[in-house]
């Protein structure tokens, strides 16, 4: 049996199979295994006497044109959740990597849940509703100035609540998608499930995630709660006032210290059941406390507290960065030596920083975008305020410093790609320079234009080899920019320290005020262009299925992290192939043949895989990403010494088909520096495939042979020896 798993681009089991008329064998619509219906012939590619089976998984990620949509909408959870996953080794000693990162997504939630109450609390029922000017020709919020001030904050105040509601919702149907696949972890284990691939129960995700759907549910009531209780009592605090705050703010303090702490199973539910009481008493209690205060003075300027709650979250946003970074550094130590980790492995802090970075574009183009609306256009800053009997309709300074710090990185990195482009291009070029000389020695003249285009392939395929440098600029600006956290929590805006510096409000103060203006702009359009793409994604099914490309990549790992982020479609497939390969392997010899990705969800499966099946089982990857991306960016799970314990489980059944012209797919243990480390068996895994396999014309043929590049690699018949070498393989080596 040849076992085929496609990559990302969610081909048809007719593709996969090379044959037009398949039939499902075994799974359902969302993902199946499919053969060549019975009576018409053998599937493409495939040896004498092997019976080709495909596995098609596409629609778990890019099935559904809405699914695929909203994803773009938790792009930031998404990252934050990879985050884990990219530290430099599999220990965590008292999980303290991982609860920084569980932290630091939980900041994200807070982020967004604040962002609600800054468009809905402050600038709606704080800053727009009091002034006539503002909801003039508006009925939508002319009914709310009926209401005084405490009981409209608190109606504004279920926007927010009623946003984690859905993201709760979201959160649970997706997780049902994939219920029932993975065996559940060992009874008494710790929630966190982040331990090697290898380990019973890691792909079931849904304990940690519904336990996490909690907490973070509880960090938003909680935010809504300090925020509304603050708001309505402005300067007139009671005993009841200061009780309720101290509720609320230590019901966002209680989920902080769970979310810090690795926290065994069998406090899950007590724990669960604490957080939930805790959030229904201080929701119903705040709304309730501000729908009682009628009598509340309404003053120019931002909501009380508001300010405050934002700057605090970005100073804790830096500090947890920081935190990650430096326990990121001090575990290096124990990174194996010639690792080629990405950034050194310092993966984990860049993509932290990346989810901060991106979820504070959403929010404050979100804030921007409604204050430009309420204002009529006019939007104000420091410079350009509003008229006084209109209202100053202004965002938290937090927002303002995150525009011009985004618009920072997008300069930063644009220099570094500019300065690091030409000379990348002259490495590769060089590159590509020798490995034409090498497969094309003898080419005649003629050849001189196919030959051409064999080197810019082979020069562009390593494109995504030389972004090293790009990232290092994009970290480096996403540290300079935690500078500003001292700023933001005194609440002096780019403009105000600006014209401090100039010590007069004139040329240097209006020039900030532009500039920060474009980084709104700037931001607001990328944001604006997401969107858009998601709108494409629901209406294109081409550009669905780049956006499904994209997040087939991110949602590989488990949600251990942030709830909110997509779902784990490996929770379904890495359970669904080792039942498949198992009860097949009982049958006879079986080849698993992973192209591009789903060579990581072929090696996923046999880590998985029971010991009384492993003789009957081998590899054979193509196109495959598992050293050239995967083992670089989780050096932790998919590193050199998982390959290599990969490589012993199956006896070295395993033979990996790669071309110098395939931007993705590369070898598996071609680098020097990990021969001494490998048994003899290693040395036959990797098989280069020349592309184009001549730069002439062939007779019988009329035109030379096509690039092939990362598609398709069963066709050549390398493929097909090595798959009838692997049964050969197995049927040598099996028991019995």
């Amino acid at each position: 049996m040849e076992l085929r798993v496609h990559g990302v681009f969610g081909a048809s089991a007719e593709t996969i199979v090379d044959h037009p008329i398949v039939v499902r064998v075994a799974g359902d619509r969302h993902a199946g295994f499919y053969r060549v219906r019975e009576g018409l012939g053998a599937a493409g590619g495939a040896p004498a006497g092997v019976v080709v089976e495909a596995y098609r998984w596409g629609t778990l990620t890019a099935g559904a044109a809405v699914r695929t949509a909203s994803m773009l909408v938790l792009l930031p959870f998404m990252l934050s959740n990879l985050a884990v996953w990219m530290r430099p080794m599999l220990a965590d000693r008292g999980g303290v990597l991982g609860g920084l990162c569980r932290l630091l997504a939980g900041s994200l939630t807070v982020a967004f849940t604040l962002a609600l109450v800054g468009v809905g609390m402050n600038l709606t029922g704080w800053q727009c509703v009091p002034y006539a000017e503002c909801r003039d020709g508006r009925p939508y919020l002319s009914w709310l100035v009926a209401l005084p001030t405490g009981p409209r904050l608190a109606v504004l105040a279920l926007m927010p609540l009623l946003a984690l509601r859905v993201f709760w919702v979201v959160g649970k149907r997706s997780a049902d998608a994939f219920e029932g696949f993975g065996s559940a972890p060992p009874r008494g284990r710790l929630l966190e499930s982040t331990g090697s691939l290898a380990a019973p129960g890691i792909w079931h995700d849904e304990q940690m995630t519904s336990w996490l759907r909690q907490i973070h549910v509880g960090l938003g009531a909680g935010t809504v709660g300090v925020s509304l209780v603050v708001a309505v009592s402005h300067g007139r605090w009671n005993p009841v006032a200061v009780g309720l705050l101290v509720l609320a703010a230590g019901l966002v303090a209680f989920c902080a210290v769970v979310l810090a702490v690795t926290v065994p199973a069998r406090w899950a539910g007590p724990l669960r059941r604490t957080v939930w009481i805790l959030t229904a008493v201080a929701t119903v209690s705040s709304l309730g406390y501000a729908v009682s205060r009628r009598e509340v003075p309404v003053q120019a300027g931002q909501m009380p507290g508001h300010e405050g709650s934002a700057a605090g979250l970005v100073a804790a946003q830096g500090l947890m960065l920081v935190l990650i970074a430096a326990v990121t550094l001090a575990r290096q130590h124990a990174r194996p030596a010639g690792s080629r980790a990405l950034l050194g492995g310092l993966g984990t802090p860049l993509v932290a920083a990346m989810s901060v970075t991106v979820a504070s574009a959403y929010t404050a183009t979100l804030v921007f975008r409604t204050a430009d609306q309420l204002d009529r256009g006019r939007i104000p800053d420091p410079i350009r305020s509003n008229p006084p009997a209109l209202g100053p309709l202004e965002p938290p300074v937090a927002y303002w410093w995150a525009a011009l710090a985004g618009l920072a990185a997008l300069v930063v990195v644009s220099a570094a790609l500019a300065v690091t482009r030409p000379v990348a291009r002259r490495r590769r070029r060089a590159y590509a320079q020798r490995v034409v000389e090498q497969d094309f020695p003898d080419a005649p003249a003629e050849a001189t234009p196919r030959l051409d285009a064999v080197r810019s392939t082979i020069a562009r395929s390593f494109v995504t080899d030389e972004l090293g440098p790009t990232f290092v600029a994009f970290f480096v600006i996403s540290s300079v920019g935690l500078a500003t956290v001292a700023l933001d929590l005194i609440g002096i805006g780019p403009t105000q320290i600006a014209a401090r510096l100039s010590r007069r409000h004139d040329t240097l103060a209006v020039l900030t005020a532009y500039v920060t203006d474009v980084g709104i702009w700037i931001i607001s359009l990328l944001v604006i262009g997401l969107l858009i793409l998601g709108y494409r994604a629901y209406r294109s099914p081409e550009t669905r299925r780049l956006v499904g490309v994209l997040w087939d990549l991110g949602t590989f790992w488990p949600r251990t992290v942030h709830p909110f982020a997509p779902p784990c479609y490996a929770a379904r497939a890495v359970p669904e192939l080792t039942r498949r390969v198992s009860a097949l392997a009982a049958q006879g010899p079986v080849v698993i043949s992973g192209h591009s990705h789903g060579s990581v969800l072929a090696a996923a499966t046999v880590l998985q895989l029971p010991p009384e099946a492993l003789p009957h089982v081998a590899l054979l990857t193509h196109g495959s990403p598992l050293h050239r991306i995967y083992a670089r960016l989780y050096p932790a799970y998919l590193g050199d010494q998982a390959l290599r314990d990969l490589g012993d489980r199956i006896g070295w059944r395993w033979r990996n088909l790669w071309r110098d012209t395939d931007p993705i797919g590369g070898p598996i243990f071609a680098d020097p520096g990990l021969r001494p480390c490998l048994p003899p068996a290693a040395a036959t895994v990797d098989v280069r495939l020349r592309d184009p396999r001549s730069v002439v014309v062939e007779m019988p043929d009329t035109v030379p042979p096509p690039l092939e590049r990362h598609w398709p690699y069963h066709t050549q018949p390398e493929y097909r020896e090595a798959v009838r070498n692997l049964v050969d393989d197995i049927r040598a080596g099996a028991p019995g």
